[in-house]
């Protein structure tokens, strides 16, 4: 194999390395992260809707004040509950308000979800065509994955 074509090689693998790998990770950490949200979300809608069909109107409860510190709280009234809409603000909702404000969450997640899993499919490939492109120039057998 000549110098051009190991650097060709050199090219194809640093481009590889610097930029689809670090990309592919960043990708799947983010989609990871509204995974995340998507379970808080799903775990609030349930817990809304146990507190409906229980009729439950009042609660005691342990909350965490941070570093595993608890304290006992009285919730008199679950009729209305706070919601973190983000970007540190929280908006006082019905029962109501708050699963159909949980629903369009929920869509924008799941489509989120989706671009980024495109993404990842799509970063995958460009590294697999990479790949072929070494072998190619590296004149290998084809290998069946």
């Amino acid at each position: 194999m000549d110098s051009a074509q190991q650097e060709k090689v050199r090219k194809f693998e640093e481009f590889v390395d610097r930029r689809l790998k670090p990309d592919l990770v960043h990708a799947i950490g983010e989609r990871d992260k509204v995974f995340e949200q998507q379970k808080i979300f799903s775990d609030l809608r349930r817990n809304i809707e146990n507190l409906e069909k229980n009729s439950v109107t009042s609660l005691r409860m342990r909350v965490n004040l941070g570093s595993e510190v608890y304290m006992q709280a009285d919730v008199p009234d679950t009729r209305h509950i706070f919601v973190d809409v983000g970007l540190g603000f929280h908006v006082e909702f019905t029962w109501s308000e708050a699963l159909n404000f949980i629903a369009a969450r929920e869509e924008k997640l799941a489509r989120q979800i989706e671009e980024y899993t495109r993404l990842i499919a799509s970063i995958k490939a460009q590294i697999k065509m990479v790949c072929e492109g070494i072998r190619e120039l590296l004149q290998l057998p084809v290998t069946e994955v």
